[in-house]
């Protein structure tokens, strides 16, 4: 189909790429015209042009250095750049706010059925949010409770905490002094009712804020 929705799949895991293709070429009005083992590859396709929705997974292995959010925030800075829905296994607070905030139109977890990953296709085409369910309920919970809510920066932080970073390697990494990565500390502490890093990785862990 002339009209058909252009689609580039980010993915390095092959058989998940050969998989996509198999359900989405199903669909009458879809076209997989291009596929990306890396999210660096994934950028630089997408700026080529040809492509109306990017289906980007969030971590890649070894031979990318950029993460998912980082490669859907360089293709949605270009003008007219092609929409991009997550699809992923993971749908923590700290990678679904990435995301979003990097300008991802959607955001699926892998686990989707066929006709739910159409719909949020065809939907991110037509420049609307698709969000499962799942995320969708999570990002309402922290409207509802902002002032509970951890916000980005302090999730990049825990996250980075979670991972056995000290605080000046986390200052490094976010470029942040170290007071200001103490500070978060701090609110993070208080929110999540929690005093020391420990039990701070362990709550956020328990409660999805981030992964492990």
């Amino acid at each position: 189909m002339s009209d058909a929705i252009r689609l580039l799949l980010a993915d390095d895991h092959p058989v998940v790429r050969a998989g996509l293709r198999a359900v989405l070429d199903t669909e009458p009005d879809f076209r997989v015209a291009g596929e990306a083992a890396t999210a660096e590859e994934a950028v630089a396709l997408a700026a080529a042009g040809g492509f109306d929705v990017v289906l980007m997974d969030l971590q890649f292995g070894p031979g990318s250095g950029m993460h998912g959010s980082e490669a859907t925030a360089a293709i949605t800075a270009v003008p007219d750049g092609p929409r991009v829905l997550i699809l992923t296994t993971y749908d923590s607070d700290a990678d679904i706010l990435a995301a979003v905030e990097a300008g991802a139109s959607g955001y699926l977890l892998k686990d989707a059925p066929p006709q739910e990953l159409a719909a949020a296709v065809r939907t991110a085409a037509a420049g609307r949010s698709a969000l499962a369910p799942s995320v969708a309920h999570r990002l309402m919970d922290r409207m509802r409770t902002p002032a509970e809510a951890l916000t980005r920066r302090e999730l990049e932080v825990l996250q980075l905490v979670g991972e056995g970073l000290s605080n000046l390697r986390i200052s490094k990494e976010l470029f942040l002094s170290q007071a200001t990565v103490k500070s978060h500390l701090v609110h993070i502490y208080a929110k999540l009712g929690v005093d020391s890093r420990t039990a701070a990785v362990a709550a956020a862990t328990a409660r999805r804020l981030i992964r492990r």
